[in-house]
């Protein structure tokens, strides 16, 4: 695998302002490990070291810290969520203000928020979490405001909990495998290699929601989305589960250069199948879906590519 969207960017960071490539530094945020973004972002660095291109993947990151870190110059591109994006760009909480230089340049594919609980817990219901000890990931990641809205819903808080541990993914297998915390919560693909992790070792089973209370979490968010995380995902789950859903894309600076942001996406189709074995959930990506509106304006560079190709 020889070909890295970093790499390309790069390449086409150094064409453009006429400089060694060798000279440029990309920064994409990533997202922890136990994700999709941190082995993604991972591989991406080392195939543009290997093109000898200086090329910097960040993490942790998430969802929340990479759009914040995209608007305030700190990373030229990064992964990010629709649903914190709109509302970095409405400047809702937990932004601070409109964010005005993030734009879209492509939906990748659908992230699953997946709630695992050991079997013995008793837990059958989010009504089930109240005095619970719950994972969840760092303020700064899309999962920590879903978890807090889920548990809105729900006539929930924080407060109502045992405790809650705001740590990685795989410091919440260890936490919930150790018997120190119940519930294991994050968004990410499936099957969640962290969920695999804990399920391979702990009798576990994933927390449905109902699409009525979907349809209350919209009320906050319009972006959720019902969304199913089908029979044999994980071991011992032998029934569909319900879940909310929300689309994973790549930002970037809206005055990153227009030429630049049309190289990646060249890049990002021509090479998908490389894409995809590093990210089963692209394997179904389309021109049309990583044309899709997400409520966040579309890079001038991106729009350019999909009008080329016929799909805007």
């Amino acid at each position: 695998m020889r070909k890295a969207l970093l790499a390309v960017t790069a390449l086409a960071v150094g064409a453009a302002f006429a400089v060694p490539a060798q000279a440029q530094q990309l920064v994409l945020m990533t997202g922890p490990q136990g994700g999709s973004w941190y082995p993604l972002g991972g591989a991406i660095q080392a195939m543009a070291d290997d093109a000898g291109v200086a090329a910097i993947a960040v993490m942790p990151g998430g969802g929340i810290a990479n759009v914040q870190g995209v608007q305030n110059g700190d990373a030229d591109l990064g992964f990010a969520n629709s649903i914190s994006t709109v509302d970095a760009i409405e400047g809702r909480e937990p932004f601070d203000g409109p964010a005005d230089n993030v734009c879209n340049i492509g939906t990748l594919y659908p992230q699953y928020f997946q709630m695992a609980v050991p079997v013995a817990t008793g837990i059958e219901t989010v009504a089930d979490y109240e005095g619970m000890r719950l994972v969840t990931q760092p303020v700064g990641n899309t999962a920590e405001q879903v978890i807090r809205a889920i548990l809105e819903t729900e006539g929930l808080s924080y407060d109502d909990m045992a405790a809650v541990d705001f740590v990685s993914y795989s410091d919440g297998v260890s936490l919930v495998q150790d018997g120190n915390a119940h519930i294991l919560t994050m968004g990410t693909t499936v099957p969640a290699s962290a969920i695999m992790d804990l399920a391979n070792s702990t009798n576990i089973q994933l927390v449905p929601l109902t699409e009525d209370f979907i349809d209350r979490m919209r009320e906050m968010n319009p972006g959720y989305a019902p969304i199913t995380i089908p029979a044999g995902s994980y071991p011992g789950q032998d029934e569909d589960v319900l879940a909310v859903g929300y689309a994973t894309h790549v930002v970037a600076r809206c005055d990153l250069d227009a030429d630049i942001v049309h190289g990646i996406l060249t890049e990002m189709w021509d090479n998908r199948e490389d894409l995809a074995a590093i990210a089963g959930a692209m394997r179904d990506t389309t021109l049309e879906g990583m044309a899709q509106d997400t409520g966040v304006p579309m890079h001038e560079g991106a729009q350019r590519f999909y009008e080329e190709n016929g799909v805007m």
